[in-house]
C-alpha cells in the first residue's frame, strides 16, 4: 500500500521533489553555517576523532546529556529523553520504510515480512512516549514554567515542540490505516501493533480508507520535511552540532589558549570572527534550556550575567556580521558593549567567578568561561577598559608580583623563628609553593604554618623558594591581563627549572589550578599536588598520628577550582572525616554541584556593586544548617566564609577552619616537630 505509487509517475515526482527542495534548503543553510564557522580562528585539531565521534554518537543514542541534570527536583530530561530516543526510531523507519521502500516503489518487498512488523511494534509503542515527553514540555513551558525558561515561551519553542508531538500522531494513523486496509503490518504472522490496530477500528470497512491513508502519508511526511527545512534556521540546529560538539571538545574543559605575540588575533575577542571555530561551534549547539542560568552564582544573586544569555549573543551576532564579515566588510553589530540581543555588555563579562557551575550542568558541553575571560582579554589588552579598581591590582602585580604591592622580601616572614629551608635541587623533594595569600595574607599564614607542621610531622622533605617566588598568575590570566600572566609564568617555568623543581605542593587551589593545568600549556611537567589530597595521602599511608577532635557539626564547603576544574572532591572530606570521626556535613549544592564563594576569576579584587552579594549568599547556606565550623580548602573561600559570617553576625559561634588547620590540632604531640628540608 503506497501513496506514491499509486498516484503514478506523478507520485514519484512530487516524492523526490519535495523530497529534495527540503533536503536543498537544509543543505545551503548548512553550507551557510559551515561558512560562518570558518570564520573563526583555527581550534586546535583533535586527537583519535574517530573514536571521540563514535563516542558522540554512544552518548546521542544513550543520551548521557540528559541523565547528566535528571534528579528529585527537575525531572525535565525524562520528557526529552522520551523525544530524542523516539525521535532515533523513527529516523530509522524513515529511511527504510519510506525513503527506500516508498520512494523507490518497493513497499511490498520491503513491507511484507515480520522485520516490517516487529518495527511498527517498536514505533507504536514509541510513538505515545514522544506525544508525552511533547505534551510535558509544553505544558512545563507554557503552564508551570521554571524560573530558567521562563524568558524561552517563544513562538520558536511552540513550533518544535507541536512538530514533535504530531509527528508520531500521523505515523500512527498511516500505520492504523494500512491495518484497516488489510496491508502490512497486517497478516504478517503476529499481532498488529496495539495503538495502531486500536486506532485501525475507526477505518475498518470505510470505503474511504486508501484516502485516509493517503492523507496520514503526506501528512507524516510533509511534517518530517518541514522539520528538515527548518533544522538550520530555530534551536533544532543543536541536534546536529552537538554531536560534533561533543566529538570535536578539548580533552582539558575549559583550557585558554596562550596568547601569540606575533598575532594580535589572539589577543581577546572584540569581534565574533576573534572566537575560535570551536567556540563558533558552541553557539550553534545551544539548545537554551537554562541550566547553565540557574547554576551561575552571579546571575543567581542578581548580576547581569546570564551565560545561556552570553552564548545566545555571540550566536545572534555571528548571524548578523558574519555575511559581512565573510565579504571582508566591517561588522554592524559589535560584540561589546551595547545592551541589545546580539552584543555583550561588559558588567556580564566582569560578573563571572568563572567558577565552571555553567560548564558542569550544560548538556552539551558548552564551555561559555574561556568566551568571556576572551571578551576580557580584548577589553584590557586592546582598549585598557576594565574596572578601575584593577589599575592597582595590575601594576602591583606587573612590579611587585602579589596583589597588594607588598615588597617581595616579605613572602617568607611567616616562616620568622622556624628552621624552614630553601628549596635545593637534589636534596628536597617538594617544593612547597605557599602563593601569596598564604605568605602576605595574616589569616592565611596560619594555615600556612598548619601545613608546615603536618609536613614536618610527616617526615616530608620539603623547602621554600622565599622572597624569590613569585605569584603564578591565576586572577592576571582569569582577568584578560594574559600578556602578563605570559610574561609570569616564562619567569616562573624558568626560576623552576633553575632549582631543579619538579613535584609541587600548593596552599591554594587557584596556584594549583595554574601550575598544574596552565603552565602545562608552555611545556610544563609538573607533579603538583593540593594539600588536602597531599594530608589525605600522608594520612592513607599512616604516616600521621591524629587525635580525634570534636568540632560539633562541620559544613564542608567545596573550592570551585579544587573542585569543578580538576575534579578533587574525597580528599578534603576524607581528611575531615579521620579528625572528626564522620564525614562532614553537606550543604545542598555541594560537590560538582556546589555554589561559588564569589571570589574566583579576579573577583576577589573587585568590588561587588550589583545585587546580592555571593558569600552571603553561601554563608546562609551554610548557617541554615546550625554549623559549629565550616571546613574550608582555599585562601579566597576562607576570606569570603569569614566576611560572611561576620556580617550575618555568627562569628561568635561559627568558626571559619581551613582542613589544613583541622589536621594541624588533631596532631599528637610527638608529631609536632619543626620544619625541615
Amino acid at each position: 500500500m503506497n501513496p506514491v505509487s499509486g498516484l503514478g509517475w506523478a507520485g514519484f515526482a512530487l516524492f523526490w521533489g519535495i523530497t529534495a527542495l527540503a533536503a536543498g534548503v537544509f543543505l545551503l543553510r548548512g553550507y551557510q553555517l559551515l561558512m560562518f564557522l570558518s570564520l573563526g580562528r583555527d581550534s586546535p585539531r583533535p586527537s583519535e576523532l574517530i573514536r571521540k565521534a563514535l563516542a558522540a554518537i554512544g552518548h546521542l543514542i544513550v543520551q548521557t546529556c540528559q541523565f547528566k541534570n535528571l534528579r528529585r527536583q527537575d525531572r525535565a530530561p525524562t520528557g526529552h529523553l522520551f523525544m530524542v530516543w523516539g525521535f532515533l526510531l523513527f529516523v530509522t523507519y524513515y529511511f527504510f520504510f519510506i525513503i527506500i521502500a516508498s520512494g523507490f516503489g518497493i513497499s511490498e518487498v520491503m513491507e511484507g515480512n515480520r522485520v516490517y512488523a516487529v518495527y511498527c511494534w517498536i514505533t507504536d509503542i514509541a510513538a505515545p512516549f514522544v506525544v508525552i515527553g511533547a505534551g510535558w514540555g509544553l505544558i512545563r513551558r507554557y503552564l508551570f514554567t521554571p524560573t530558567r525558561i521562563k524568558e524561552q515561551r517563544t513562538w520558536e519553542a511552540a513550533l518544535i515542540l507541536v512538530t514533535v508531538l504530531l509527528h508520531p500522531i500521523t505515523h500512527v494513523g498511516k500505520i492504523a490505516t494500512q491495518i484497516a486496509a488489510g496491508s502490512p503490518p497486517a497478516g504478517l504472522g503476529i499481532p498488529n501493533p496495539p495503538l495502531s490496530n486500536a486506532i485501525a477500528q475507526l477505518y475498518t470497512g470505510s470505503s474511504s480508507v486508501a484516502g485516509w491513508h493517503t492523507f496520514w502519508f503526506w501528512a507524516h511526511w510533509g511534517f518530517v520535511l518541514f522539520v528538515l527545512v527548518i533544522i538550520g534556521y530555530t534551536r533544532y540546529l543543536h541536534v546536529p552540532a552537538s554531536i560534533i560538539n561533543d566529538a570535536v571538545r578539548p580533552p582539558k574543559k575549559g583550557a585558554l589558549s596562550p596568547i601569540d605575540l606575533k598575532d594580535k588575533t589572539t589577543f581577546g575577542a572584540g569581534r565574533v570572527d576573534r572566537f575560535t571555530q570551536k567556540q563558533l561551534l558552541d553557539a550553534y549547539a545551544c539548545v537554551v534550556c537554562g541550566y547553565c542560568q540557574d547554576a551561575c552564582p552571579a546571575h543567581f544573586t542578581g548580576k547581569p550575567l546570564n551565560p545561556r544569555v552570553i552564548i545566545r549573543d555571540i550566536k545572534a551576532n555571528l548571524l548578523k556580521n558574519g555575511p559581512l564579515i565573510y565579504h571582508k566588510h566591517e561588522p554592524v553589530l559589535p560584540l561589546i558593549g551595547e545592551t541589545k540581543p546580539g552584543s555583550v555588555h561588559p558588567d556580564e563579562l566582569w560578573a563571572c567567578t568563572t567558577c565552571w557551575a555553567c560548564m558542569e550542568v550544560c548538556p552539551v558541553y558548552i564551555e561559555h568561561v574561556p568566551k568571556i575571560i576572551d571578551m576580557r582579554r580584548h577589553l584590557v589588552q586592546m582598549e585598557s577598559n576594565f574596572p578601575e579598581e584593577l589599575l592597582g591590582f595590575f601594576e602591583n602585580m606587573e612590579q611587585r608580583s602579589n596583589p597588594w604591592g607588598i615588597a617581595p622580601g616579605d613572602r617568607a616572614k611567616w616562616a620568622t623563628g622556624l628552621n624552614v629551608r630553601p628549596f635545593e635541587a637534589g636534596k628536597t623533594e617538594y617544593l612547597f609553593y605557599v602563593g601569596c595569600f598564604g605568605s602576605f595574607d595574616t589569616r592565611s599564614r596560619q594555615v600556612t604554618l598548619a601545613i608546615a607542621r603536618i609536613l614536618d610531622a610527616a617526615g616530608v622533605s620539603w623547602g621554600i623558594l622565599g622572597r624569590d617566588e613569585k605569584c603564578c598568575g591565576d586572577s592576571v590570566r582569569r582577568l584578560g591581563n594574559e600578556y602578563v600572566f605570559d610574561v609570569m609564568a616564562r619567569e616562573n617555568l624558568k626560576l623552576f627549572q633553575e632549582r631543579g623543581v619538579t613535584r609541587i605542593i600548593t596552599e591554594c587551589p587557584h596556584c594549583f589550578t595554574t601550575l598544574k593545568n596552565d603552565y602545562a600549556q608552555y611545556g610544563a611537567r609538573l607533579e603538583v599536588s593540593h594539600h588536602t589530597e597531599f594530608i589525605d595521602r600522608l594520612i592513607a599511608e599512616g604516616r600521621l598520628k591524629l587525635n580525634r577532635t570534636d568540632l560539633g557539626r562541620v559544613v564542608f564547603h567545596d573550592s570551585c577550582y579544587l573542585g569543578r576544574h580538576n575534579d578533587i572532591y574525597q580528599p578534603p572530606r576524607r581528611t575531615v572525616a579521620a579528625v572528626t570521626g564522620s564525614p562532614p556535613i553537606e550543604m545542598p549544592r555541594h560537590g560538582n554541584r556546589g555554589f561559588c564563594c564569589g571570589a574566583g576569576g579576579g573577583r576577589m579584587w573587585m568590588e561587588e556593586k550589583l545585587g546580592t552579594r555571593i558569600n552571603h549568599e553561601r554563608v546562609s547556606e551554610a548557617l541554615k544548617l546550625d554549623p559549629q565550623a565550616i571546613a574550608v580548602c582555599c585562601p579566597y573561600c576562607m576570606t569570603m566564609f569569614e566576611d560572611g559570617v561576620k556580617d550575618r553576625g555568627a562569628d561568635k559561634k561559627v568558626q571559619v577552619l581551613e582542613v589544613a588547620e583541622i589536621v594541624a590540632r588533631a596532631l599528637t604531640s610527638g608529631q609536632h616537630g619543626e620544619a625541615h628540608g
